[in-house]
């Protein structure tokens, strides 16, 4: 039964708001840089992130953050296993994924976990873990930042994702790259609606 007499309330435009969601654009790695979120804005990032539509509320999803030291100690043993994987490796790619870790101030590992016996089906849960992602995405712009959403061989390995803390029925959504933006970079072509939208006319 509604709790209401069908009167809407009243309008609350958020001006700011739209405007982050109508310009906002990805940087490259190189673009993020020095000095990341502490801890206090983090922790504010990841609960802004996890307010995402959860069906069942079955929270199938969770973080790995990568910070600090602990980004070359990751990238250390992604390396190892990366030498192993390939031992033809040039040279100059050895430490290729310590690199990569160490470019932005933060990581974020958002990480998948459905629950194939929840009534819930899987799929919708694997979307919650995407709306987690854009929402990070989003409150990393509100907050003076810049975030960048991927999904390289670490994540997408499931003995590289081991080394990082993902364990067995889970997946890597994205490694999200934090740091403050150093670029500013031309918007890319978005699709047209009428290449995307059809309304269904019975």
């Amino acid at each position: 039964m509604a709790r209401h007499d069908g009167t809407p309330l009243p309008t609350r435009l958020q001006p700011e708001a739209l405007g982050l969601l109508e310009h906002r654009r990805s940087l490259p790695l190189r673009a993020l840089v020095e000095p990341g979120p502490d801890a206090a804005t983090l922790d504010r990032l990841l609960a802004i992130a996890a307010r995402v539509p959860d069906h069942g509320r079955l929270v199938p999803w969770r973080f790995i953050v990568l910070e600090g030291p602990a980004r070359g100690v990751a990238g250390d043993r992604l390396d190892a296993l990366y030498a192993r994987r390939m031992p033809d490796l040039p040279g100059e790619k050895a430490h290729m994924w310590r690199d990569y870790l160490l470019r932005a101030p933060v990581t974020v590992v958002l990480v998948s976990r459905p629950d194939p016996a929840a009534k819930i089906p899987v799929f919708n849960q694997i979307l919650s873990a995407g709306a987690v992602g854009m929402n990070l995405m989003l409150a990393a712009e509100a907050l003076g930042f810049s975030a960048l959403w991927l999904l390289k061989w670490p994540g997408r390995d499931s003995e590289a994702a081991a080394v990082i803390g993902v364990g067995e029925g889970e997946a890597v959504a994205g490694f999200f790259h934090i740091g403050r933006p150093a670029e500013r970079v031309t918007d890319r072509p978005r699709p047209a609606l009428d290449q995307i939208v059809t309304r269904f006319a019975p």
